[in-house]
């Protein structure tokens, strides 16, 4: 154990509410002109309507459309579906995964759907068939959402690296031996299965067998891109920030929530098949319709317990930093992975210093994970001294016993 609990408790008991950072929006770009203009939202009551049921806030991953548009399926990181509309009732995971769920996507005839998880595994549901996945594989990176082959009715996976996985569907390149800028959140199939885009978190695209439309990767964004959609009339794209905001390229803009406080953060959107409409979905189950997209009810649940685990002690995570040997100023970023949802974990880092032994100045950071159970944070190294480990533990806030749940190190140069 690298830092003693009685050390830890103390900590969290001063900093809890005090540092609660979101993880999707650190080292985020930032200016509200890159949005286009939103226009005024439709007035939605956020009941169930004709939703089956509520998922808990901050669990909410994704959503997918009915063929005919007239409902559709939210998931949540648990893999609980609900139904909304004509969306048919298939069904979700009866038991929690190994790793949570971070994406949905619907079957070429609309007849049933795939969730995926963040360790590549496939669950099946309706008339969806079980064509490959990584769930027994390591990976470099998790993976954070798929795509199905319109063509083969195969489907792609695609982790934050950029890397992709396909099963009964071609490959057609990715980004796995790149450094890319910020990770890659999304992708989405163009033109019939005949290519595919991947989007990362700063808007930049990369197109493989499809075209180019254009990117916000050089534009300073308010809050990060998190999904994006195809256009299947015009064969462009809309990219969705996680205030709602929307970049529309070689497609029309119906509309956003660019500029509206969300009770959530927008966590992906869907298109209609005919191109004149789309939705976004926020974490807390909230749908908004523009276009011709209509509104069929949402998963908002009232006072929810948002997914956090009960066992903290049983929570299990991994820790990496940004660079292994940075320069002694500046900043680092760690990126953790956890089993546990929208639950706070203390970030100790310890600078190193000339005594032996002695683990030298302690910054307590406390992160907030997101509904996927992941966190990062970016903190200066100004206290960092050239040749000396910096040590980094991660620590479950509250747990009881004791859970130190992953520790890294870098060292100055």
């Amino acid at each position: 154990m690298g830092i003693s609990a009685a050390r830890i408790a103390a900590s969290v008991g001063t900093l809890v509410g005090a540092v609660a950072l979101s993880a999707v929006a650190l080292g985020s770009p930032s200016p509200s002109s890159a949005s286009p203009k939103a226009a005024q939202p439709r007035s939605i009551a956020h009941a169930s309507s004709t939703c089956s049921g509520t998922l808990p806030a901050g669990t909410v991953v994704g959503m997918a459309a009915t063929n005919d548009d007239g409902g559709y399926w939210i998931a949540n990181n648990q893999g609980l579906v609900v139904a909304c509309g004509d969306a048919s009732a298939f069904g979700g995971l009866a038991t929690a995964p190994n790793r949570p769920i971070v994406g949905i996507a619907v079957t070429p005839d609309g007849g049933g759907y795939y969730l995926v998880a963040s360790d590549g595994g496939i669950f099946t549901f309706g008339d969806a068939h079980f064509q490959g996945s990584t769930g027994g594989i390591p990976l470099n990176k998790p993976v954070v959402g798929m795509a199905i082959d319109s063509a083969t009715g195969g489907y792609w996976l695609v982790a934050t690296d950029g890397g992709i996985f396909a099963y009964n569907a071609p490959f057609y390149g990715s980004t796995g031996s790149l450094k890319l800028n910020q990770p890659v959140v999304g992708m989405a199939e163009s033109n019939g299965g005949s290519g595919y885009w991947l989007v990362a978190s700063d808007g930049g695209l990369f197109a493989y067998n499809a075209p180019f439309f254009g990117s916000t990767g050089a534009i300073r964004l308010n809050e990060p891109v998190v999904g994006m959609a195809a256009d299947s009339a015009t064969g462009g794209y809309w990219l969705v920030a996680s205030d709602g905001g929307i970049f529309a390229y070689n497609a029309p803009f119906f509309g956003s929530t660019g500029s509206i406080v969300l009770n959530e953060p927008i966590v992906g959107m869907e298109a209609n098949v005919s191109g004149t409409g789309y939705r976004f979905v926020a974490s807390d189950g909230g749908v908004f319709p523009y276009g011709t997209s209509g509104f069929y009810g949402s998963a908002v649940a009232t006072n929810s317990s948002a997914g956090a685990p009960t066992n903290l002690s049983a929570v299990t995570c991994t820790v990496s930093m940004s660079n292994p040997s940075p320069p002694p100023t500046g900043t680092e970023t760690a990126t953790i992975q956890s089993t546990a949802p929208n639950t706070q974990l203390l970030l100790e880092v310890a600078f190193g210093n000339v005594i032996p032994g002695n683990l030298g100045a302690i910054v307590d950071n406390i992160v907030t994970t997101d509904g996927r159970g992941d966190a990062s944070l970016t903190f200066s190294i100004a206290g960092a001294t050239v040749g000396y480990k910096v040590q980094v533990f991660v620590v479950v806030a509250h747990a009881t016993p004791f859970n130190e749940c992953a520790t890294t190190s870098f060292t100055p140069v």
